[in-house]
């Protein structure tokens, strides 16, 4: 008999989010669509202007997500990775949530728990326009790099060969 290697690793969904006409805002869509170009195997990218309800559902169909979305920078200007836990709050729907908010009611409802990560991009210019700040430009190239290397941790860390 022979010995056969099945290679089981985690489904990944990357949801950027934020307005594409609010300058900055838009830097989780943009990281989206660059990751979405990388054609990874088990790894599907959404792109959306705000978290709502609705995602919850579709949540249940991974084992991983990872979230991107811009902040306000200040003086701490870097580009941040943080696991998600889920939130202790009461679940209230409304229209947008946050990450912690969208795991807690994709538990509730159907029972699904995911491991997630929230990578937060620094932004200066969150106006009308559609242009990118050179802060907002940098740190999207840091997150790619450091969604690549949190990409490969989760495979590495999750993925079991079985013989």
């Amino acid at each position: 008999m022979e010995n056969v290697m099945i290679n089981t690793c985690p489904t990944i969904l990357l949801i950027g989010y934020g307005n594409e006409l609010r300058s900055d805002d838009a830097v989780g869509q943009r990281v989206s669509d660059l990751i979405a170009s990388w054609k990874l195997t088990n790894l599907s990218t959404l792109c959306v202007r705000q978290l709502t309800p609705e995602l919850a559902e579709l949540l249940t169909k991974f084992d991983v997500a990872i979230f991107v979305d811009a902040y306000l920078a200040t003086m701490e200007q870097d580009v941040q990775v943080c696991p998600i836990e889920l939130t202790d709050s009461s679940i209230t729907m409304g229209h947008s949530s946050n990450p912690s908010y969208l795991l807690t009611l994709t538990k509730a409802l159907y029972g699904h728990s995911l491991q997630a990560w929230w990578v937060i991009v620094p932004g200066m210019n969150f106006e009308l326009g559609e242009s990118l700040s050179p802060t907002a430009e940098q740190g999207i190239e840091i997150a790619l790099q450091k969604i690549n290397q949190l990409i490969k941790t989760i495979r590495k860390e999750i993925c079991m060969k079985l013989e």
